[in-house]
């Protein structure tokens, strides 16, 4: 007789696309989803949630939703969530192209981070990646004026391609990249592939940059 796999109710930490647009009318509603009206950030691809995790302690004011198309990985940044009762963060699983387009609200958000996306390494996997045009514009709608894109990689090669892209579009502006900093424990990283890359010497690529005042009004003139 087969046994079927149990799942931990992780609600309201872990949900999927389906559950919100079945639960929330199609989209976010960003008060009523975290019962405040705090800034929103996203965590794109956050893996098992080592940045949800420290940032949503570290700014209790601040409200983080996760998003990770791999279930599991992203059930078990719920876990950590749940343990620590984390009001503030929550992930959502399933596609991030289709969680921007069908489910965030434009202007609604103040921050987005991506960080170690997949490089998917063979030449012809490379249409995969992330970062491409049609991102940058659904971060471009997603953001409020002001708003910030983060981005850290470990692979040199792809970071050049995130860099060109982003300093190239006239909506955004480039800011100094953080400092890398001495870690004092073993998860004083920022997340797990920085830790790995860090304790095996690798350098860390990092990157800012700020949605122009006029991004739209820029947008235009492309």
């Amino acid at each position: 007789m087969s046994q079927r796999a149990t799942f931990t109710d992780l609600r309201p930490f872990f949900l999927t696309i389906a559950d919100v647009e079945h639960e929330h009318g199609g989209g976010f509603d960003w008060t009523a989803f975290f019962g405040n009206d705090n800034p929103v950030e996203l965590d794109i691809g956050c893996g098992r949630g080592l940045f949800l995790v420290t940032a949503g302690e570290a700014n209790p004011d601040v409200n983080y939703l996760g998003i990770e198309i791999d279930y599991g990985e992203g059930r078990r940044a719920a876990t950590r969530l749940q343990r620590r009762q984390l009001s503030n963060v929550r992930v959502l699983g399933g596609d991030v192209f289709r969680g921007l387009t069908e489910l965030i609200q434009p202007g609604s958000v103040s921050a987005v981070h991506v960080y170690f996306p997949d490089p998917w390494w063979k030449r012809r996997h490379r249409q995969r990646r992330i970062f491409n045009r049609r991102f940058i514009d659904l971060c471009v709608t997603a953001l409020q004026p002001g708003g910030l894109l983060h981005s850290w990689t470990d692979v040199e090669e792809y970071f050049g391609v995130i860099s060109s892209l982003m300093e190239q579009d006239p909506r955004f502006e480039t800011l100094p990249a953080p400092v890398e900093r001495q870690a004092t424990h073993d998860m004083d990283y920022h997340t797990s592939f920085e830790r790995k890359a860090r304790k095996v010497g690798k350098p860390i690529y990092r990157g800012r940059w700020r949605l122009v005042e006029n991004g739209e009004q820029a947008h235009g003139t492309n």
